[in-house]
């Protein structure tokens, strides 16, 4: 997102979520305080019991929601709901706001904000998520099919993708990988999903 932004403000502020921070606290977790440092970024966490300073985010989010997610048909390809995400956006910063006396759109005031150049790679983060292995010998990940070697319909295994990397791993629970394919285009239900034959298999350490 921040690339697509073109850059990011120097601090980022957040609710009291617990990807983020101790909730009790508020005390940055030291795994997001290494993804703000990559970023070089400051990180803010909302005190507790100011539902103001958080309404004014919320609000926004509010006014997204009901301007585009409650008029989404269904069976939307992803295409086309990022497509209508942006048109979104652009309306929205073309509102008119008074400051210092001059009237200015949202997008004027988002442009004379200098914005942190970001690093040439995304933070290396993985997503890992569970899935169970089809009759067929396919795992199901974000609207494709991929394939893992014979004998093993019903097992529990992890796939695993390492942001900003073109490939997807599959592993069992020790994280040994026993599938790896390159990653295919997400596609949403209402694609047809995609078998991807099986580019390396065997007992590959994660």
């Amino acid at each position: 997102m921040v690339r697509k932004l073109g850059g990011t403000a120097r601090r980022w502020r957040f609710d009291r979520m617990a990807t983020v921070c101790y909730p009790s606290s508020g005390q940055v977790t030291s795994v997001f305080a290494s993804v703000a440092k990559y970023y070089g970024v400051s990180v803010s966490i909302c005190p507790p019991r100011r539902g103001n300073r958080k309404g004014v985010v919320e609000k926004v989010n509010h006014s997204a929601a009901q301007r585009w997610w409650r008029t989404v048909p269904d069976g939307l390809s992803v295409e086309q709901a990022q497509s209508g995400v942006d048109k979104l956006a652009v309306r929205m910063d073309e509102r008119r706001r008074t400051v210092d006396g001059a009237r200015v759109t949202v997008a004027e005031l988002a442009d004379a904000e200098p914005l942190l150049e970001l690093p040439a790679l995304p933070f290396a983060a993985e997503l890992v998520v569970e899935r169970t292995v089809t009759p067929q010998g396919l795992v199901a990940f974000e609207g494709n099919f991929y394939s893992v070697p014979p004998g093993l319909p019903g097992a529990r295994v992890r796939v695993i993708h390492r942001l900003g990397e073109d490939t997807v791993s599959i592993a069992t629970a020790s994280r040994a990988v026993i599938a790896r394919h390159r990653l295919a285009p997400a596609r949403s239900r209402a694609d047809r999903p995609r078998r991807r034959s099986r580019d390396r298999a065997g007992a590959e350490g994660a």
